[in-house]
């Protein structure tokens, strides 16, 4: 009874990564420490026979017991701060659905011994925390949607426009997108009048809205063909979709003569420099979409337009 109990105490430390003192553990036993050492390697052995596989290591600075993969289960410290910055810097989700997502992923892809470390880097970020205005919770709804496209299913909608009219829809789902603290739903529309409704009639290209604003998602028991597969793929249409405007896809050129010309290749991925002139740059891009009129715009001297 005593060694069982003593056998949970080490297999606790162990787990929640604060490790295992012999001295201390067998001072508060009343044993000697010979006797810890061969708990230690019963719990070795047990560790051992695991899926995945653990090992007990000794750290000979710490003089400490501590529990480690056998091999890398879990991210890297790094890796799991990379992750947790983006999610908060995405600025993407209330904070009643975000902070639970952060807690389960340090708990379960950081070693014990690291996860309070992790946790005190993002803390002061988490605290100030701005949770986008439409307060909806995602994970879910972005479940449901993905599950639709995976499967090729039918949804009946409601979406509330920025204008804050109601629509409802009959879309074939072809792709979730992210851009700019919003999620985005990218579908082609069923039983609707072109060229009443769009300025392109002949566009080949889905029509996006946000996931925040689908009031009413009901997946239907049918399936849609996609004729429009070789046409469509939604890593490529990402590439040349990144302001989430309807319109055209169209060609832009223009001039860069800024600071950071790598900061605009990033931000157009199809973009390409064509020529290079005394610091300044004509780039081609194939774009989506009215946004990228806004956003040479906001170029101000450094965007000459073609």
């Amino acid at each position: 009874m005593e060694k069982g109990m003593r056998l949970l105490y080490l297999y606790h430390a162990l787990v929640q990564g604060g490790g295992i003192q012999k001295r201390e553990a067998a001072e508060c036993f009343g044993v000697d420490e010979r006797s810890i050492q061969r708990d230690i390697e019963d719990l070795r052995s047990f560790f051992a026979e695991q899926d995945p596989p653990m090992e007990i290591a000794y750290r000979l600075g710490e003089k400490r017991y501590q529990l480690e993969a056998v091999d890398p289960i879990f991210l890297t410290c790094g890796e799991a701060l990379a992750v947790c910055k983006i999610l908060l810097e995405s600025r993407s989700m209330p904070r009643r659905e975000l902070e639970p997502i952060l807690d389960r992923l340090i708990s379960n892809c950081v070693g014990p011994q690291d996860r309070q470390t992790v946790s005190r880097m993002i803390a002061n970020e988490q605290f100030y925390y701005i949770e986008p205005r439409h307060g909806k919770f995602l994970a879910d709804r972005l479940w449901t949607l993905g599950q639709a496209i995976q499967e090729k299913l039918v949804l009946q909608v409601l979406y509330r426009t920025q204008t804050d009219q109601e629509k409802r829809r009959t879309l074939q789902p072809v792709g979730l997108l992210f851009s700019e603290y919003y999620f985005y739903l990218a579908a082609f529309i069923e039983d609707i009048d072109k060229a009443e409704h769009f300025e392109n009639a002949d566009d080949l290209f889905p029509t996006i809205y946000r996931v925040d604003r689908l009031e009413k998602i009901k997946v239907l028991d049918r399936h849609f063909s996609v004729p429009y597969a070789q046409r469509f793929s939604e890593g490529e249409f990402r590439k040349r979709i990144q302001f989430m405007y309807g319109g055209r896809l169209q060609t832009v050129r223009f001039t860069y003569c800024g600071p950071s010309v790598e900061a605009v290749l990033d931000r157009l991925p199809t973009a390409e420099i064509v020529a290079e002139r005394d610091g300044k740059y004509d780039i081609k891009a194939e774009v989506f979409g009215k946004g990228i009129d806004m956003w040479l715009q906001s170029q101000g001297d450094y965007i000459i337009r073609e």
